[in-house]
């Protein structure tokens, strides 16, 4: 059974940077593909960046060029590193997998099997 657990969200002032950080209990975790997801009250849940298995990327274009997503296959982890942080960017981020032999980053929520418990992000204004 695939277990993701997320760390790092919090409350950081308008400008600050975070690293949230997903660790997967999974085999093979260099067959999956792997993203960020985030949901604030009242919205849909949306894609933030997605990271194919063998590391290709993709990124919404609110954090593009703030955000960098990036994976360890070697820790089974997955970083999600936030810089010039805005309140737009408040909501609860979840990291999820998806075990698949695409070589291509998927940014929909409906395409992924496992999803981690989430890690809360509140950025002050």
């Amino acid at each position: 059974q695939v277990q993701l657990v997320e760390s790092g969200g919090g409350l950081v002032q308008t400008g600050g940077s975070l690293r949230l950080s997903c660790a997967a209990s999974v085999r093979t975790f260099s067959s999956y593909a792997m993203g960020w997801f985030r949901q604030a009250p009242g919205k849909e849940r949306e894609v933030v960046a997605a990271i194919s298995r063998i590391g290709r990327t993709y990124y919404a274009n609110s954090v593009k060029g703030r955000s960098t997503i990036s994976r360890d296959n070697a820790r089974n982890t997955l970083s999600l590193q936030m810089n010039s942080l805005k309140p737009e960017d408040t909501a609860e981020y979840f990291c999820a997998a998806r075990q698949t032999s695409d070589s291509w980053p998927d940014i929909y929520p409906p395409n992924y099997d496992y999803w981690g418990q989430g890690t809360q992000v509140t950025v002050s204004s």
